[in-house]
Protein backbone atom coordinates (compact mmCIF):
# COMPACT_ATOMS: atom_id res chain seq x y z
CA UNK A 1 0.00 0.00 0.00
CA UNK A 2 1.44 3.37 -1.03
CA UNK A 3 2.26 5.92 1.65
CA UNK A 4 -0.22 8.73 2.20
CA UNK A 5 0.35 11.47 -0.37
CA UNK A 6 2.98 9.44 -2.24
CA UNK A 7 1.70 10.77 -5.57
CA UNK A 8 1.58 14.38 -4.41
CA UNK A 9 4.00 16.86 -5.94
CA UNK A 10 7.00 17.87 -3.82
CA UNK A 11 8.30 21.41 -4.29
CA UNK A 12 11.78 22.45 -3.15
CA UNK A 13 13.69 25.70 -2.97
CA UNK A 14 16.71 27.10 -1.15
CA UNK A 15 16.73 29.87 1.44
CA UNK A 16 19.59 31.71 3.16
CA UNK A 17 18.98 32.69 6.77
CA UNK A 18 19.45 36.44 7.24
CA UNK A 19 20.22 38.41 10.38
CA UNK A 20 16.63 39.61 10.75
CA UNK A 21 15.38 36.01 10.78
CA UNK A 22 17.57 35.02 13.74
CA UNK A 23 17.69 35.89 17.44
CA UNK A 24 20.68 37.14 19.42
CA UNK A 25 22.12 33.61 19.56
CA UNK A 26 22.31 33.39 15.77
CA UNK A 27 19.62 30.71 15.65
CA UNK A 28 16.53 31.05 13.48
CA UNK A 29 13.43 31.88 15.50
CA UNK A 30 10.40 29.61 15.60
CA UNK A 31 8.46 32.28 13.70
CA UNK A 32 11.18 32.23 11.02
CA UNK A 33 10.92 28.45 10.70
CA UNK A 34 7.20 28.76 10.03
CA UNK A 35 7.69 31.77 7.74
CA UNK A 36 10.17 30.03 5.45
CA UNK A 37 8.05 26.87 5.37
CA UNK A 38 4.98 28.89 4.35
CA UNK A 39 7.10 30.80 1.81
CA UNK A 40 7.91 27.47 0.19
CA UNK A 41 4.23 26.55 0.25
CA UNK A 42 3.22 29.85 -1.34
CA UNK A 43 5.90 29.54 -4.01
CA UNK A 44 4.66 26.04 -4.85
CA UNK A 45 1.09 27.32 -5.06
CA UNK A 46 2.13 30.22 -7.31
CA UNK A 47 4.06 27.85 -9.59
CA UNK A 48 0.90 25.72 -9.94
CA UNK A 49 -1.29 28.75 -10.71
CA UNK A 50 -2.95 28.67 -7.28
CA UNK A 51 -2.03 32.22 -6.36
CA UNK A 52 -3.58 34.12 -3.47
CA UNK A 53 -5.66 36.13 -5.97
CA UNK A 54 -6.89 32.93 -7.63
CA UNK A 55 -7.91 31.40 -4.30
CA UNK A 56 -9.62 34.61 -3.17
CA UNK A 57 -11.59 34.70 -6.44
CA UNK A 58 -13.31 31.61 -5.06
CA UNK A 59 -14.32 33.63 -1.98
CA UNK A 60 -12.04 31.80 0.43
CA UNK A 61 -8.59 31.83 1.98
CA UNK A 62 -6.45 29.03 3.38
CA UNK A 63 -6.13 29.01 7.19
CA UNK A 64 -3.97 26.68 9.30
CA UNK A 65 -5.61 25.05 12.32
CA UNK A 66 -2.80 22.84 13.67
CA UNK A 67 0.95 22.32 13.50
CA UNK A 68 3.20 19.56 14.84
CA UNK A 69 6.85 20.60 14.57
CA UNK A 70 9.87 18.37 15.20
CA UNK A 71 13.20 20.21 15.40
CA UNK A 72 16.55 18.44 15.20
CA UNK A 73 18.49 21.69 15.00
CA UNK A 74 17.49 25.26 14.30
CA UNK A 75 19.06 26.77 11.15
CA UNK A 76 21.71 29.40 11.84
CA UNK A 77 22.63 32.82 10.49
CA UNK A 78 23.83 32.71 6.85
CA UNK A 79 23.09 28.98 6.57
CA UNK A 80 21.52 27.93 3.25
CA UNK A 81 18.73 25.44 3.79
CA UNK A 82 16.43 23.55 1.44
CA UNK A 83 12.70 23.79 2.01
CA UNK A 84 10.55 20.92 0.72
CA UNK A 85 6.76 21.03 0.82
CA UNK A 86 4.02 18.60 -0.15
CA UNK A 87 0.24 18.93 -0.10
CA UNK A 88 -0.18 15.31 0.86
CA UNK A 89 -3.90 14.67 1.35
CA UNK A 90 -7.32 16.21 1.86
CA UNK A 91 -10.92 15.36 2.69
CA UNK A 92 -13.99 17.57 2.22
CA UNK A 93 -13.01 19.97 5.04
CA UNK A 94 -9.34 19.45 5.94
CA UNK A 95 -6.03 19.38 4.06
CA UNK A 96 -2.81 17.77 5.33
CA UNK A 97 0.48 19.43 4.34
CA UNK A 98 4.07 18.45 5.15
CA UNK A 99 7.27 20.51 5.25
CA UNK A 100 10.93 19.53 5.53
CA UNK A 101 13.84 21.87 6.26
CA UNK A 102 17.23 20.33 5.38
CA UNK A 103 20.83 21.54 5.62
CA UNK A 104 23.43 21.62 2.82
CA UNK A 105 24.24 17.94 3.43
CA UNK A 106 20.60 16.91 3.15
CA UNK A 107 20.25 16.30 6.90
CA UNK A 108 16.79 17.04 8.28
CA UNK A 109 16.72 20.09 10.55
CA UNK A 110 12.94 20.23 11.00
CA UNK A 111 9.84 18.33 9.94
CA UNK A 112 6.46 20.07 10.10
CA UNK A 113 3.01 18.57 9.62
CA UNK A 114 -0.06 20.79 9.44
CA UNK A 115 -3.83 20.83 9.00
CA UNK A 116 -5.50 23.49 6.85
CA UNK A 117 -9.06 24.59 6.08
CA UNK A 118 -10.65 27.03 3.67
CA UNK A 119 -12.43 29.95 5.31
CA UNK A 120 -15.10 32.10 3.68
CA UNK A 121 -13.91 35.68 3.35
CA UNK A 122 -17.41 37.01 3.96
CA UNK A 123 -18.72 34.84 6.80
CA UNK A 124 -15.27 33.94 8.29
CA UNK A 125 -16.58 30.39 8.67
CA UNK A 126 -14.97 27.14 7.54
CA UNK A 127 -16.35 25.90 4.22
CA UNK A 128 -15.88 22.77 2.12
CA UNK A 129 -12.63 22.59 0.18
CA UNK A 130 -13.15 23.27 -3.52
CA UNK A 131 -11.40 20.40 -5.39
CA UNK A 132 -10.21 22.97 -7.96
CA UNK A 133 -8.00 24.48 -5.23
CA UNK A 134 -6.18 21.21 -4.47
CA UNK A 135 -6.14 19.26 -7.76
CA UNK A 136 -2.83 20.73 -9.04
CA UNK A 137 -1.00 19.48 -5.92
CA UNK A 138 -1.99 15.89 -6.78
CA UNK A 139 -3.03 15.53 -3.15
CA UNK A 140 -4.62 12.25 -2.17
CA UNK A 141 -8.37 12.43 -1.59
CA UNK A 142 -9.10 10.44 1.54
CA UNK A 143 -11.83 10.02 4.13
CA UNK A 144 -9.41 10.48 7.01
CA UNK A 145 -6.29 12.58 7.25
CA UNK A 146 -3.66 12.07 9.98
CA UNK A 147 -4.51 13.38 13.42
CA UNK A 148 -2.01 15.74 14.99
CA UNK A 149 -1.31 15.79 18.75
CA UNK A 150 -3.39 18.24 20.76
CA UNK A 151 -1.52 20.66 23.02
CA UNK A 152 -1.86 20.34 26.78
CA UNK A 153 -5.00 22.12 27.99
CA UNK A 154 -3.75 25.35 29.54
CA UNK A 155 -4.49 25.99 33.22
CA UNK A 156 -3.78 29.29 34.95
CA UNK A 157 -1.66 28.96 38.10
CA UNK A 158 -0.03 31.31 40.59
CA UNK A 159 3.18 31.00 38.51
CA UNK A 160 1.63 31.76 35.12
CA UNK A 161 3.52 34.47 33.23
CA UNK A 162 1.39 36.71 30.99
CA UNK A 163 1.83 39.70 28.68
CA UNK A 164 -0.64 41.74 26.61
CA UNK A 165 -0.13 42.35 22.87
CA UNK A 166 -2.12 44.62 20.59
CA UNK A 167 -2.76 43.34 17.08
CA UNK A 168 -1.28 45.88 14.66
CA UNK A 169 -2.17 46.58 11.04
CA UNK A 170 1.17 45.02 10.04
CA UNK A 171 0.29 41.74 11.76
CA UNK A 172 -2.48 41.13 9.20
CA UNK A 173 -1.67 39.07 6.08
CA UNK A 174 -3.38 38.94 2.63
CA UNK A 175 -5.86 36.36 3.96
CA UNK A 176 -7.08 39.21 6.21
CA UNK A 177 -6.20 37.57 9.51
CA UNK A 178 -3.16 37.58 11.77
CA UNK A 179 -0.15 35.94 10.15
CA UNK A 180 0.12 32.73 12.17
CA UNK A 181 3.89 33.09 12.59
CA UNK A 182 3.31 36.22 14.71
CA UNK A 183 1.67 34.05 17.36
CA UNK A 184 5.04 32.41 18.02
CA UNK A 185 6.73 35.72 18.76
CA UNK A 186 4.00 36.52 21.30
CA UNK A 187 4.12 33.03 22.81
CA UNK A 188 7.89 32.81 23.25
CA UNK A 189 8.31 36.42 24.34
CA UNK A 190 6.54 35.53 27.58
CA UNK A 191 9.44 33.26 28.55
CA UNK A 192 12.38 34.78 30.48
CA UNK A 193 15.47 35.57 28.40
CA UNK A 194 17.62 33.30 30.55
CA UNK A 195 15.31 30.37 29.76
CA UNK A 196 15.59 30.98 26.00
CA UNK A 197 19.37 31.28 26.25
CA UNK A 198 19.65 27.98 28.12
CA UNK A 199 17.31 25.76 26.06
CA UNK A 200 16.96 24.36 22.54
CA UNK A 201 13.47 23.91 21.15
CA UNK A 202 12.76 20.28 20.19
CA UNK A 203 9.02 19.81 19.55
CA UNK A 204 5.97 22.06 19.21
CA UNK A 205 2.24 21.20 19.10
CA UNK A 206 -0.04 24.05 18.03
CA UNK A 207 -3.81 24.33 17.80
CA UNK A 208 -5.57 27.52 16.66
CA UNK A 209 -9.08 27.91 18.03
CA UNK A 210 -10.49 31.37 17.31
CA UNK A 211 -9.49 34.14 14.95
CA UNK A 212 -7.63 37.21 16.16
CA UNK A 213 -8.40 40.47 14.34
CA UNK A 214 -6.90 43.90 13.85
CA UNK A 215 -7.21 46.12 16.92
CA UNK A 216 -7.68 43.27 19.39
CA UNK A 217 -5.53 43.19 22.51
CA UNK A 218 -4.68 39.58 23.30
CA UNK A 219 -2.98 38.06 26.33
CA UNK A 220 -0.12 35.58 25.87
CA UNK A 221 0.39 33.21 28.82
CA UNK A 222 2.92 30.52 29.68
CA UNK A 223 3.48 27.88 32.37
CA UNK A 224 6.89 26.27 32.78
CA UNK A 225 5.77 22.81 33.85
CA UNK A 226 7.40 20.89 36.72
CA UNK A 227 9.88 18.22 35.62
CA UNK A 228 11.97 15.50 37.23
CA UNK A 229 14.52 15.68 34.39
CA UNK A 230 16.67 18.82 34.56
CA UNK A 231 17.78 18.26 30.94
CA UNK A 232 14.25 18.44 29.50
CA UNK A 233 11.36 20.79 30.20
CA UNK A 234 7.90 21.40 28.78
CA UNK A 235 6.12 24.74 28.52
CA UNK A 236 2.37 25.23 28.08
CA UNK A 237 1.16 28.34 26.26
CA UNK A 238 -2.12 30.08 25.49
CA UNK A 239 -3.22 33.18 23.64
CA UNK A 240 -6.63 34.46 24.67
CA UNK A 241 -8.91 37.38 23.90
CA UNK A 242 -10.68 38.10 27.16
CA UNK A 243 -12.12 34.73 28.17
CA UNK A 244 -11.97 33.35 24.61
CA UNK A 245 -9.19 30.89 23.80
CA UNK A 246 -7.47 31.76 20.52
CA UNK A 247 -4.51 29.39 20.48
CA UNK A 248 -2.89 26.71 22.65
CA UNK A 249 0.68 25.46 22.28
CA UNK A 250 2.88 22.90 24.02
CA UNK A 251 6.66 23.08 23.56
CA UNK A 252 9.31 20.57 24.58
CA UNK A 253 12.82 21.91 25.26
CA UNK A 254 16.29 20.45 25.76
CA UNK A 255 18.82 22.05 28.09
CA UNK A 256 21.88 23.31 26.21
CA UNK A 257 25.12 21.57 27.13
CA UNK A 258 26.75 25.01 27.15
CA UNK A 259 24.25 27.81 27.94
CA UNK A 260 24.64 30.97 25.86
CA UNK A 261 25.46 34.20 27.66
Amino acid sequence: MAALGAQAKVFTEEHRLTYYECDRTGRATLATLIDIAILGSQDQSDALGLTTDFVQQHGVGWVVTQYAINVTRMPRLDEVVTIAVRGSAYNPYFAFREFWIRDANGEELAYITSIWVTMSQTTRKIVKINPELVAPYHSEATKRIPRLPRPISFETTADTISKPYQVRFFDIDPNRHVNNAHYFDWLLDTLPAEFLLQHDLKHVDVRYENEVKYGHTVTAEVNILPTSDAEQVTTSHRIRLGDEKCCEVTIQWQMLATPIN
